[in-house]
């Protein structure tokens, strides 16, 4: 069965062409011009993947993904202007799993889809079946869920990869670098300061106060280490 792509973009000309690309990869794609079209498109075909404009004509962009996140944990692929740091970080902070630039290259698009798509079913999942088990933190990789006290702790795919790689060296410092080779660096370089938002949204998750985290310490110009003893 084609993985099913929702494209939010009000230029029809640019999501046509997207369409046609990835069909080509075997991919079934609907396009919505607007928030609401794509809100409404999205309760009624959930997709395996959402691609996202920043700039919309009735919602911006952010608003609409805080609406997705808020009932979906849907990869999130965001479109933003190009160079616009404050859009890239703003999107990640608001649950988007990745971001690309415009103008952009379908080829470079289909490969971050791709990337998105692998995370959602089972990227990065070291030993596959198992429990990791931290006081109350509970790391599920089989269904790739998290729940601290025995609750449901929201992360999105790359959130998740990010954590399994932290805890699966628990105890050990890992740097921006370390942590890009083992997640392959398919959606952030390791120089990308991206992967520090995506750490203060899991520390939001999963610590009992972010702003005195427990779990994951930062270990100042090296990187992080996830701590192999808590509660």
């Amino acid at each position: 069965m084609p993985q099913r792509i929702l494209m939010i973009e009000d230029d029809a000309s640019l999501a046509s062409m997207v369409g046609e690309y990835l069909h080509a990869a075997g991919m079934q794609v609907e396009a919505a011009h607007d928030a609401a079209a794509g809100l409404a498109a999205l309760s009624r075909m959930k997709p395996d993947a959402v691609i996202l404009d920043v700039m919309l004509p009735d919602l911006d962009g952010f608003e609409v993904c805080r609406r997705i996140r808020a009932g979906s944990g849907v990869p999130i692929l965001m479109l933003t202007a190009r160079g616009d740091d404050t859009d890239r970080i703003v999107g990640l902070e608001l649950g988007a799993d990745d971001y690309l630039p415009k103008p952009f290259n379908p080829r470079e698009l289909l490969a971050r889809i791709r990337a998105i798509l692998r995370r959602g079913v089972g990227g990065a999942r070291p030993g596959a079946g198992e429990m990791m088990r931290f006081g109350r933190l509970e790391i599920d990789l089989a269904s790739r869920r998290v729940a601290l006290g025995g609750e449901t702790c929201a992360l999105t795919g790359y959130q998740f990869d990010v954590l399994c790689a932290l805890a699966s060296n628990a105890g050990r410092v890992m740097s921006r670098e370390s942590l890009m080779d083992r997640l392959r660096g398919e959606a952030l370089e390791a120089f990308d300061r991206s992967i520090d938002v995506h750490v203060s949204r899991i520390r939001a998750a999963i610590e009992d106060d972010p702003r005195r985290p427990r779990r994951i310490i930062t270990v100042r110009g090296a990187g992080y280490v996830f701590a192999s003893g808590q509660d």
